[in-house]
């Protein structure tokens, strides 16, 4: 069964198993949520869950954002995400919370990596630098670039630029331990983002 829930990342720790075992963890504050919309084929042309996140004071919400809560008698949510191919019974204004997960459950996380500002080559694509000895003036420099009668740089060039902060998805990682009482998931291995970026949990396919 399709699930799935939007969280905040609060950073990584380690969890000890019942037989010994020490596992590296990402402890994701995971809802509660908020249905704010359901959409439909007839209406909408596809299927859908929007879900809410996070507290937000009304003025700082625009006329159509606010209106949007309103006409459903919901309390203004601060990120809003649509998931697709959700198996859960739900309706507009019904909860989600971290208790549809159980621990062993396979999911998949996706949020904004780091930004890592403006790299060069060598760190931002991992190529080889040039030679560092007998007066070489070669160390870091990108070389070549490509043929000489284009008089063009190709598209997709691997080139110095900014590095990070790109939507990226940890597929296949599995749900540790469920804290319901807190709200937290307990995932394995770690997620992208820094701490408190708003991460989308999803049931991994079969």
């Amino acid at each position: 069964m399709a699930k799935a829930i939007l969280g905040k990342k609060l950073g990584m720790t380690q969890y000890f198993k019942d037989n010994g075992d020490v596992v590296p963890v990402t402890v994701v504050e995971a809802g509660p949520c908020v249905v704010t919309q359901i959409k439909t084929t007839e209406k909408d042309g596809y299927d859908a869950v929007q879900l809410g996140f996070g507290e937000v004071k009304k003025h700082r919400l625009n006329k159509p954002e606010l209106g949007q809560f309103e006409s459903r008698n919901l309390e203004p949510k601060k990120y809003l995400r649509e998931f697709k191919g959700i198996d859960l019974e739900l309706s507009e204004g019904s909860e989600v919370n971290a208790d549809i997960f159980e621990a062993g459950d396979i999911v998949n996380v996706s949020g904004v990596s780091k930004g890592k500002g403006f790299q060069g080559n060598i760190k931002r694509w991992n190529h080889h630098t040039g030679p560092m000895t007998h007066g070489s003036h070669f160390h870091r420099a990108p070389g070549s670039i490509g043929s000489v009668d284009a008089r063009r740089v190709f598209k997709g060039k691997k080139m110095p630029g900014r590095m990070g902060h790109t939507r990226v998805t940890e597929e296949n990682l599995e749900i540790v331990k469920v804290d319901l009482e807190r709200n937290v998931l307990l995932i394995s291995g770690s997620v992208p983002g820094s701490k408190k970026t708003i991460l989308e949990i999803k049931s991994a396919k079969n």
